[in-house]
């Protein structure tokens, strides 16, 4: 019998929730026997190869290719877990949101401190992914089914929503894997 696939992918984050999921230790090596990893920067497969059961996404949307993988996860998934406190709410991206884009443009390319921009030029090459005139967190895109916050949310707590998924049981997250005092 082949093992359900999960896939994952990094939209408008750091990185944080997928160094969470690596931080389970020597339970991947038991995770690994229970799944597959499809597209996912964890195998570094680029395309999904089928059906996935769980999907986990870290980060929200803040282009257009943001919105495009989102939207593909959506529709490979079975399930599609919001992870981290920027797929949830926008997290530090969605900082931005209160600034006009074209402002944004500006400090980048043209105002910054650090700017060197001889042309004065800010970049409009069409391989560039537009800009949302802000970041969305990932409901607002799609449907999720599950939430799991925290900036990342701890290793514990990705384990004990995968390998309760997976099982087929409720997801019944303790207080303490879930708590922010």
């Amino acid at each position: 019998m082949a093992k359900p696939k999960v896939a994952t992918t990094s939209l408008a984050g750091c990185f944080g929730c997928h160094m969470s999921l690596l931080d389970i230790d020597d339970r991947i090596l038991k995770l690994v026997e229970l799944v597959d990893f499809d597209k996912s920067p964890v195998d570094d497969i680029k395309e999904f190869t089928g059906r996935c059961a769980v999907g986990l996404i870290e980060g929200g949307c803040c282009n257009e290719e943001n919105v495009k993988v989102l939207r593909d996860f959506r529709a490979h998934c079975d399930i599609l877990i919001s992870v981290g406190d920027c797929a949830i709410m926008g997290g530090i991206p969605a900082m931005r949101n209160g600034i006009p884009l074209q402002e944004c443009y500006a400090e980048a390319y043209l105002k910054g401190p650090t700017v060197h921009n001889p042309s004065g030029r800010i970049p409009n090459d069409p391989e560039l992914p537009l800009l949302l005139n802000r970041v969305y967190p990932c409901h607002e895109v799609v449907k999720i089914d599950y939430h799991l916050p925290g900036c990342p949310p701890p290793a514990d707590t990705l384990w004990e929503a995968l390998v309760a998924l997976l099982s087929d049981k409720p997801v019944q997250l303790p207080y303490e894997l879930v708590k922010y005092d």
